[in-house]
């Protein structure tokens, strides 16, 4: 699957553009404006978490339309720290910034599906997809 349009996440900034490119690729495709919350949400907190944990890092969406199902791709790659225990950071409440800890567990619940894949000392990539019902 290759992305169809990404943007760089360096500044506090360029939150707000990848928020908002993604709530109008969700509008354009579909999604009602609950979804598009939904997906508005998700992007938010992915790419807070490159901003704050990476320094940088992209997010990128890809428009998903076969035969039989159609859905918005949404993936946040960073060359950041890692993370130690993913396990851990995927409970609620558990937090390394002394917010409320929902952040990677919200989206996993927000969207139907979700992959975090990490490794310590070279990067995060999550994947999360939301399908037009």
């Amino acid at each position: 699957m290759k992305p169809q349009s990404c943007v760089n996440i360096k500044k506090e900034w360029d939150i707000v553009g990848a928020r908002q490119l993604g709530r109008d690729i969700a509008r354009e495709i579909g999604f009602g404006t609950v979804d598009q919350a939904r997906i508005a949400t998700t992007i938010s907190e992915l790419a807070r978490n490159i901003y704050l944990y990476a320094d940088h890092g992209q997010i990128c969406f890809e428009v998903i339309d076969t035969f039989e199902q159609k859905g918005l791709c949404i993936i946040a790659i960073d060359i950041g720290p890692g993370i130690e225990d993913v396990g851990q950071v995927l409970e609620d409440g558990y937090s390394t910034s002394g917010g409320l800890g929902a952040g990677l567990p919200g989206v996993k619940r927000l969207m139907d599906e979700f992959d975090l894949q990490s490794e310590v000392g070279k990067g995060t990539r999550v994947k999360a997809i939301k399908w037009l019902r």
